[in-house]
């Protein structure tokens, strides 16, 4: 049986299983339930936000239902940022935070990513625990009755509080005065709070895509989608365009010409910086395998050390940890400062790479120039099962060769998503067309041998 939890906690089409309102309800009695197990506290608290889904509605009043019926109460944040949410819920102590949220997926789909009280995500074991909760029933009959059920209440000024720890990340002695920035909020959870910090901080703010509906979060925007905000800068004449996804632990910047950098340059401008300032401790970025030959490349040419994770952000900070690293991230826009956070942050990641322009009076093109990207081509295929790439011999066959053909001189990288039924086919290589070629039998070569 499929584990639960995947890669970025559960997710599927809201209403349909697991992220129906019984399983979520479930979800939160089975959360509430570990939580009092492992904090030996008097009255347990959990905390809950959301993106800007119409379903959040929904699976937000389930969750609230399970965690009460289990004796814990429950504080609502509303729509704010993942890593808002992390903070609240390290600031207030809180036994958990969960967010219902599936980040930058379409508007069907819904998640649940669960925060321990450190502000950190749940290790596996955690998430098993609870998952094995669920699966055996073990926790049917648990239930409080009379003054021992669980309360629920709104917090109002959670964005403020999260505007201000945003805020003091960024260094004092600089300003954003004189700077046009363009910000995408994807219709989704940085809608309000992202406007007001960089306007705050002195910066003339253009914001687009900042009007939620419950149904246009991340549809044609956002860090997955930059064409409007490409546009919109060049338009405005803007010094920067910055993308957020749909939960707002992701960055994707637009330089002042109009051309976008992936989170691999956002990590390369801001790692040499660090390492000017004798910030970079221990002298270690963390990638993922996902990153371009061409930041490696950088980090080489600059003499700083890059440790090679497993895709997914608790993978990349669990690295951190391990290494001592306090910059890490993925090319998809994910970037955790540890100096600053306990994950991935959009905002957070904007203000570092816009303290790097301030401070060193330079545009977004000419620091992007710190690294040269190899050409890279993605096919997301969708696909109906996922057996081991290594149990495919057709395909390992067509791997093989592929990568005789690049003769060291790129990668083939073939894996499946850990959120979506997807296979992702990536092919990096010095030239473009041969890059596409392969890139192109290899996903034919999923499409017969998978579907």
């Amino acid at each position: 049986m499929a584990r639960m939890f995947g890669t970025d906690g559960v997710r599927g089409i809201a209403n349909v299983a697991p992220m129906t309102a019984e399983m979520v309800l479930e979800i939160g009695r089975a959360t509430a339930y570990v939580c009092k197990e492992h904090q030996k506290t008097q009255r347990h608290r959990i905390v809950i936000g959301k993106d800007t889904r119409v379903s959040g509605y929904m699976l937000e009043s389930a969750l609230t239902a399970g965690i009460c019926s289990m004796g814990v109460d429950v504080y609502l944040l509303g729509p704010l940022p993942t890593p808002g949410i992390a903070f609240i819920t390290q600031s207030m102590r809180a036994d958990a935070g969960l967010v219902l949220s599936a980040s930058h997926n379409p508007y069907q789909d819904n998640g649940i990513k669960i925060f321990s009280r450190t502000g950190y995500k749940l290790p596996d074991n955690e998430e098993d625990e609870i998952e094995q909760l669920i699966t055996s029933g073990a926790i049917k009959d648990v239930r409080p009755t009379a003054k021992e059920i669980g309360k629920a209440q709104r917090i109002d000024d959670a964005i403020g509080r999260y505007i201000v720890f945003c805020k003091n990340t960024f260094p004092d002695q600089v300003t954003l005065e004189g700077l046009k920035i363009v910000l995408d909020c994807a219709n989704g959870a940085t809608y309000k709070v992202a406007p007001i910090i960089f306007t705050e901080l002195g910066a003339e703010v253009t914001a687009i895509h900042n009007k939620p509906d419950g149904v246009n979060i991340n549809d044609d925007c956002g860090s997955q989608h930059t064409a409007d905000l490409r546009r919109k800068v060049k338009e405005t004449g803007a010094d920067i365009g910055l993308a957020f996804d749909g939960d707002g632990d992701r960055l994707i910047a637009v330089d002042e010409r109009g051309e976008e950098l992936t989170g691999d340059h956002i990590m390369a401008i801001c790692a040499k910086w660090y390492k000017d300032m004798g910030m970079l401790q221990n002298n270690r970025v963390i990638a993922t395998v996902m990153s371009n030959f061409g930041f490696h490349e950088a980090m080489k040419h600059h003499d700083i050390e890059v440790g090679v994770a497993s895709v997914g952000d608790r993978y990349v900070l669990e690295m951190m940890k391990e290494q001592g690293a306090v910059i890490g991230g993925e090319a998809s826009g994910h970037l955790i400062f540890a100096n600053h956070h306990t994950t991935g942050d959009g905002i957070i990641a904007a203000l570092q790479l816009l303290a790097v322009m301030r401070s060193s009076d330079s545009s977004l093109s000419e620091l992007a120039g710190i690294m040269r990207m190899f050409p890279q081509k993605l096919i997301n295929l969708e696909v109906k099962s996922k057996p081991p790439i290594e149990d495919i011999p057709e395909l390992v066959a067509a791997i093989d060769k592929a990568e005789k053909e690049l003769a060291g001189a790129g990668r083939v990288l073939i894996r499946y998503s850990g959120t979506q039924s997807m296979c992702r086919v990536m092919v990096e290589g010095a030239d473009a067309a041969m890059t596409e070629r392969l890139a192109n039998g290899l996903a034919d070569t999923v499409r017969t041998c998978i579907g």
